[in-house]
């Protein structure tokens, strides 16, 4: 019998020949894919060097740019003035957290020996030059500069105050709510005038764990009444207009305003027999070589021609500003109703009606607005016999040049960009007006504003519910400082 082989189930594999029809195919999409794979990676590859190109040349763009503007505002200045630019050589930057730490330790440790040089300042009243520039006149203008920390601004500020015409004459008196070395040292550097500081004595820097800063038991901003009343947190029975307690950061601003213009007008030596117009700028203005000549112009054409004009504004809020906001007005004077929104800019006002306003402090310091400009306006409408009328320029001569603050925070290099970038658009405005004769009138002309409709009363911005900020802010009037 013929014996078989085992059965067995296994499938026959097919060789292929080394030409067939099957072997170029599958050749040819493994090539396929290759290149594929290739073609994705080249691609990637560039579009990250093109990437990288970009980041890298936009960076080199701004910084070019930056310099050159940087050049070009100290280019358009005196070289004598350059060093109200220059910041210390031995500042230190905080770079790292424990940096940060360790110098929020040691403000802490330091808050006391804060408070005493603030003190002294308040209790020395120094003034800087006097045996230079003289003694204060009734016809003399005092200018009041509202300070925080903003330093960067206030450089530039000094340059152009250093700049005007007639400054040696006025009384410059820096008003800071926070305490720095540097801006010290640069303020007290100031030698084309007479020079004071105050330091106002209820500020956030000097109170951070207490009111006027921030009490642990303070209500938090956002919090519901009933929680607030629930949890028995300070001032919990009075939120503001919109349902919100009290922030110290914006409630300062309002308090510093009101004591500095208590204590220039009433506590100060040097001052508190001064008749004469008291200018408000703060740090972040630049001003016209002629703000002063301009100023002094317009006062004497409101005796002349506006007795009811009680307010000078040198500044206008324009979006934009250019030669022809010069052009045919650098002479105009324009006579409206005081609109804090439009004339809180570089205005000023004289003794008497200082002491129109202060007999309606109850209205100023109970208006539930944070803002120093719209409680005045409240007053005025509310209170004050003889409403603010102001007169103003309609080419200014104090600009707002600062575009971080309160409301925008920006970090230093933000602030030193875009503060640039206004100052040499503020300096070529000016520039193209001193050339074309627009600076300094030989005379003024006065115009009277459209009538509009009576105000109506605002309803206030809030964050100034608070009873113990009522009660601090009308002790200033009575002088506990």
């Amino acid at each position: 019998m013929r014996a078989y082989p085992p059965y067995t189930n296994k499938r026959k594999i097919q060789l292929v020949l080394p030409n067939s029809p099957y072997t170029v195919l599958a050749r040819r999409k493994r090539l396929l894919r290759l290149c594929i794979v290739l073609f994705i990676l080249v691609f990637i590859i560039v579009q990250l060097n093109v990437i990288n190109y970009d980041f890298h040349s936009t960076t080199n763009v701004d910084s070019s740019h930056n310099n050159d503007t940087t050049q070009a505002l100290l280019q358009s200045i005196p070289a004598v003035l350059h060093k109200y630019l220059k910041p210390k050589n031995n500042s230190q930057v905080v770079t790292n957290s424990s940096q940060i730490a360790n110098n929020e330790k040691y403000q802490a440790i330091n808050i006391s020996e804060i408070q005493r040089s603030i003190e002294r300042y308040n209790e020395y009243q120094t003034i800087i030059n006097e045996e230079i520039f003289g003694p204060l006149y009734n016809d003399s203008i005092v200018i009041v500069v509202q300070v925080h920390k903003r330093i960067t601004y206030l450089r530039h500020l000094i340059v152009s105050l250093a700049q005007a015409r007639d400054i040696s004459k006025t009384l410059l008196i820096f008003s800071h709510d926070y305490y720095d070395e540097e801006i010290n040292e640069l303020v007290q550097s100031i030698d084309f005038c007479k020079v004071m500081q105050i330091f106002y004595p209820f500020s956030i820097q000097t109170h951070p764990n207490e009111f006027p800063g921030t009490n642990p038991n303070d209500c938090r901003r956002d919090m519901k009444k009933e929680q607030a009343l629930i949890a028995k947190c300070n001032n919990a029975e009075y939120p503001d207009l919109y349902g919100h307690y009290r922030e110290a950061s914006f409630t300062q601003t309002k308090h510093h305003w009101w004591w500095k213009a208590n204590r220039v007008f009433d506590q100060l030596e040097v001052t508190k027999y001064h008749k004469g117009l008291v200018l408000f700028l703060e740090e972040d203005h630049y001003v016209a070589e002629d703000f002063l000549y301009l100023l002094k112009m317009m006062q004497l054409k409101a005796f002349e021609l506006c007795a009811k004009c009680n307010i000078m504004s040198l500044g206008t809020y324009l979006k934009t500003f250019n030669y022809y906001t010069y052009n045919n007005n650098h002479k105009k004077v324009e006579v409206t109703p005081w609109i804090s929104s439009k004339h809180n800019m570089g205005f000023s006002f004289n003794r008497s009606t200082w002491h129109q306003i202060k007999s309606c402090a109850k209205f100023f310091c109970s208006y539930d607005d944070y803002n120093w400009d719209w409680s005045l306006s409240y007053t005025s409408h509310q209170c004050l016999k003889n409403k603010l009328f102001a007169m103003v320029t309609r080419g200014p001569r104090v600009f707002h040049i600062g575009e971080c603050g309160v409301h925008h925070k920006c970090g230093k290099k933000s602030e030193k960009d875009s503060g640039n970038q206004v100052i040499s658009k503020v300096q070529q405005v000016l520039n193209v007006a001193t050339k074309s004769n627009q600076l300094f009138p030989n005379n003024l002309m006065l115009t009277v504003a459209s009538i509009v409709k009576k105000q109506k009363i605002r309803k206030g911005n809030g964050g100034w519910s608070d009873k113990r900020d009522h009660l601090l802010c009308l002790n200033m009037t009575l002088g506990v400082r």
